[in-house]
């Protein structure tokens, strides 16, 4: 039902998305080990995020009758300059995510595989989110780093941060 390409391509993006998680729960034990629990806690949900989206393209591809093939998984960066770094290295990440999404569903589209197109919606509703979010975090913490009251406000806004799967996942 689905080509080897589209697979393929697939394979490679549930790859992308568990590096995602390992990216973001390294950023997290950054700001964990600078005792920011609140920001570390939005990269915590982040790394979840990231492997529910994994295993979603794990049971479409599973759902079409494609071979899955765990990829390797590189070690993400442990070290960073500063929170400010973090928040670009994760939008630029996001940014990244968007286009292997956008080349699937060119690929999809070129093939008429209208099942993967339309599966991809999601996420690519959700990359607009996220790019969005990810913009906006930077913004806030070029605004608040040098303000250690700013950033403890920062810190609090994202300790309320809570993973909630997606009850189609």
């Amino acid at each position: 039902m689905i080509s080897e390409k589209i697979a393929t391509l697939i394979n490679e993006q549930i790859a992308h998305e568990q590096y995602a998680a390992q990216y973001y729960l390294s950023m997290s034990a950054w700001f964990s080990g600078k005792d920011l629990d609140g920001i570390a806690n939005y990269f915590r949900v982040q790394s979840k995020e990231e492997l529910m989206h994994a295993d979603k393209m794990f049971d479409f591809l599973n759902d079409v009758g494609g071979e899955i093939i765990i990829g390797e998984i590189a070690k993400p960066p442990h070290e960073f300059e500063n929170a400010t770094d973090i928040f670009e290295k994760a939008l630029e990440h996001e940014k990244k995510v968007t286009r292997s999404i956008f080349n699937i569903v060119k690929n999809a589209n070129d093939e008429g595989d209208f099942a993967t197109t339309s599966f991809l919606q999601w996420f690519i509703n959700e990359q607009v989110e996220e790019e969005a979010s990810a913009s906006q975090y930077v913004t806030k913490i070029k605004m608040v780093c040098d303000n250690p009251s700013a950033l403890y406000l920062f810190d609090q806004e994202l300790s309320q941060r809570v993973f909630t799967p997606d009850p189609t996942a």
